[in-house]
């Protein structure tokens, strides 16, 4: 397996709902966590995109600078980035890190979230731009020149003079539940990331996702991105569970659920059917708890259990195909630790 962790880019917390014990992004913090997963071998870690955390690329450069195998996981914006831009930017920060990075291609983040990025595409056709986007890109990266004419973009007499170490070109990750986002997905991306779903859901998206690739004559590997509550015991894995949403009260579930509901994305119409919105259904799974997403947009499962039982969790999921998990815990510097320190002994995880 392959086992990477996430950056808390905008923020960190001990408790959810409450500033209390909140801690901010520095450059010192996120250092220490970069430090932290570079000794402790985890494959990579993820950057977060958005209106609600810091800019990915800047962030990961000061970070590359501190550690010396760690792998970053970073965004390219279709309908934001120019591809011939977002090119030379993987090319050049693949070159500085001796092959360090992985590109998470996302496509936005709902209607009012690309409004208020101010993508001036239409949002029905961001899977279309993605496609066009992704075919130029690749093209520069692999060929080193490129033309292309397309409804949505187009390049002529394109050049990318620095040529990436990772050939043909730095790993494409890439999530998507509709049947539109799957089919871009089974025709570019190297990786096909789900968020943590329980397994029968995930092995039927996967299946879908393998007959694409099939049809495009290609194959894909996947990716899960999930949280991790992990403690000697049950007992105390779920205590850590309920005290991580002690302070969230039923307005705040309320309001979030209003926002997420919002949002146009199939990927958070299947979390949301998790839980429906109630403290009462927030177990799906063994030992998969989605309490998270009673407040968070995205991924909101976590693994809650012993080390023993939350391998075992990620064995059944590598069981049906997934070979790289991209976690997080709170506070992330901590749950890094524990999750390396107990979790990682117990299965076949990539040590670079």
């Amino acid at each position: 397996m392959n086992v990477l962790w996430f950056f808390p880019t905008g923020g960190d917390e001990r408790y959810m709902g409450t500033s209390y014990c909140r801690r901010d992004a520095t450059l010192d913090y996120l250092s220490q966590i970069a430090r932290a997963l570079d000794g402790l071998g985890y494959y990579g870690a993820l950057l977060p995109t958005g209106t609600g955390c810091q800019e990915a690329w800047i962030t990961a450069t000061a970070l590359m600078a501190v550690t010396q195998r760690l792998r970053f996981l970073v965004a390219v914006r279709p309908g934001v980035m120019p591809p011939a831009q977002a090119a030379r930017m993987a090319a050049t920060f693949d070159q500085l890190s001796n092959g360090r990075i992985l590109i998470n291609v996302v496509t936005g983040s709902g209607k009012e979230g690309m409004a208020a990025e101010g993508i001036a595409i239409e949002y029905s056709d961001r899977y279309a731009v993605t496609d066009e986007f992704l075919t130029i890109w690749r093209g520069l990266l692999r060929d080193g020149t490129m033309e292309f004419s397309g409804k949505h973009l187009f390049i002529t007499g394109g050049r990318n003079e620095y040529a990436p170490v990772q050939k043909p070109y730095p790993p494409l990750w890439f999530g998507g539940s509709s049947d539109e986002g799957i089919q871009v997905g089974a025709k570019h991306a190297d990786v096909y990331l789900t968020w943590g779903e329980p397994p029968d859901m995930v092995a039927e998206k996967l299946e879908r996702v393998r007959r694409a690739a099939r049809e495009q004559g290609r194959e894909v590997k996947f990716g899960i991105r999930m949280h991790v509550i992990v403690r000697r015991t049950e007992e105390q894995a779920w205590e850590a569970a309920q005290e991580l949403i002690r302070y969230v009260d039923d307005v705040d579930i309320a309001k979030a659920q209003e926002m997420q509901a919002k949002r146009d994305s199939e990927g958070q119409r299947r979390m949301m059917s998790l839980h429906k919105g109630s403290r009462n259904n927030l177990m799906v799974g063994p030992n998969l708890w989605s309490g998270i997403g009673l407040l968070r947009p995205g991924v909101g499962t976590a693994l809650v259990g012993s080390a023993e039982n939350v391998a075992k969790r990620m064995q059944e999921y590598s069981d049906i195909g997934i070979d790289t998990f991209i976690m997080s815990g709170y506070p992330h510097l901590e749950e890094a630790y524990r999750f390396a320190e107990m979790v990682f002994p117990l299965l076949e995880v990539s040590r670079r």
